[in-house]
C-alpha cells in the first residue's frame, strides 16, 4: 500500500517533529526575541505520536526523520526511536543541532537509529556564536566526532548558507568533509526565518557552491534516487567525504517530492511552504478510529501541492516558521 497524490507521486517519507523547543536561536530560523512555546497540552503526547506513526507506516511510509525544534531536548526521544524501529521503519533518522548528541549517541544507536543529520553553519567559533546565538561550538564538534565514531558514520553535516554571513566558508566546509570523511550538505536559505528577513539576495545558489568547490577539488556526480533532495558528489581524486547540494530556491525538486510533515502540535503539512495545516490532533482527541485517520490522511495527501511558489512574484511565506514546522 502506497500513499499517492493526484500527480502520481508516491509519498514514502515522513518528517515527525516531536517538539517546538530548541536550545539554539539560529538567525535563519528563530527570532532573537523571547517567544512563547506552545503549551504542553498542545503538543502531541508520546502515545499520540506512537499511534500516528503506526497509521502512517500502515499507509506505506518507509522513511521517518525525527525533528524539532531540537528533538533531543524532549525527554524520551530515544524510546520513541526504538518504537519507530519496532514498527518496521526502514530508514530511521534524526536531525539535530548536535549540542546534546555526544552524550546520547550510544542510546540512539541502540534504539535503532540508522542515520543522523547535524546542523553546523560555521567552522569559526565566533561566527558560529553569531549565527546560533549560543556558545555551543565545542559541544557540536564533539557531537560530530561521536557520530563519526559510531555506527551512524558517515554523519551528514548541514550548512545553510546565507550571503554575507557564512558564504565565505564554502571551501573550508568542503575541506572539512575531505578531512573527516563526512557528508557535507549545503542548503539554500529559504523564506522560513522568524524575523522575516529573507530576500533573494541572501541566497547562495547551489550552482555557485558547486563551481567553487569543483574549481579546487574536481567533483564527480553520484547517481541518486529521483525523490532525494540532494544532488550528491564525490571527489574525483578519491579523497573521502561527499558533497550534497540542496537547492529548493534555484533548482526546485517538487516534481519528485516524496515527503510530508507532522508538526509537534499534530498538524499534517504536505509542503514546507503550505498555507494550510491539517489537524490530526483534533481527530485523535475526538476519538477518531485508525480507519478515520487513514482516510483523512489519504484525502490530504491526494491534494498535496504540485510545487512551492518561492519563485512566483506573488509568493507569500507560510505562517509557520521552520522551528514550528520541523526540518
Amino acid at each position: 500500500m502506497t500513499l499517492r497524490d493526484k500527480f502520481g507521486r508516491a509519498i514514502t517519507d515522513l518528517r515527525i517533529s516531536v517538539t517546538d523547543r530548541c536550545n539554539f536561536r539560529c538567525v535563519y530560523c528563530r527570532s532573537a526575541d523571547p517567544e512563547n512555546y506552545r503549551e504542553q497540552e498542545e503538543i502531541l503526547s508520546w502515545h499520540e505520536l506512537d499511534r500516528l506513526a503506526r497509521v502512517f507506516v500502515g499507509l506505506g511510509i518507509r522513511k521517518v526523520r525525527v525533528t524539532g525544534g531540537e528533538p533531543l531536548v524532549r525527554e524520551g526521544v530515544e524510546d520513541y526511536i526504538g518504537r519507530l524501529a519496532a514498527l518496521g521503519v526502514q530508514d530511521l533518522s534524526i536531525t539535530t543541532n548536535g549540542h546534546l548528541l555526544a552524550d546520547r549517541i550510544d542510546r540512539l544507536v541502540a534504539a535503532g537509529l540508522r542515520r543522523v543529520n547535524i546542523s553546523l553553519d560555521s567552522l569559526d567559533p565566533a561566527k558560529f556564536e553569531k549565527i546560533t546565538r549560543t556558545k555551543s561550538f565545542d559541544a557540536v564538534m564533539r557531537g560530530i566526532s561521536a557520530a563519526q565514531a559510531s555506527a551512524l558514520a558517515p554523519a551528514k553535516v548541514n550548512a545553510v548558507l546565507v550571503r554575507g554571513i557564512n558564504d565565505d566558508e564554502v571551501e573550508a566546509f568542503a575541506e572539512f568533509a575531505r578531512e573527516g570523511g563526512l557528508v557535507m550538505r549545503f542548503i539554500e536559505f529559504m523564506p522560513l526565518d522568524a524575523d522575516r528577513n529573507w530576500n533573494r539576495s541572501l541566497v547562495v545558489p547551489a550552482a555557485e557552491v558547486h563551481q567553487r568547490i569543483h574549481a579546487r577539488w574536481p567533483l564527480v556526480q553520484i547517481p541518486h534516487e529521483r525523490s532525494e533532495t540532494a544532488r550528491k558528489y564525490r571527489f574525483a581524486d578519491g579523497a573521502p567525504g561527499e558533497i550534497g547540494l540542496i537547492a529548493p530556491v534555484t533548482q526546485p525538486f517538487c516534481g519528485h517530492c516524496s515527503r510530508i510533515r507532522l508538526t509537534a502540535d499534530g498538524k499534517l503539512r504536505t509542503c514546507l511552504f503550505s498555507k494550510d495545516d491539517h489537524d490530526l490532533r483534533e481527530l485523535l482527541r475526538e476519538g477518531a478510529s485508525d480507519e478515520d485517520l487513514s482516510h483523512y490522511i489519504r484525502s490530504v495527501v491526494n491534494d498535496k501541492e504540485e510545487s512551492h511558489h518561492i519563485n512566483d512574484p506573488d509568493f507569500v511565506p507560510p505562517s509557520r516558521t521552520m522551528v514550528h514546522i520541523g526540518g
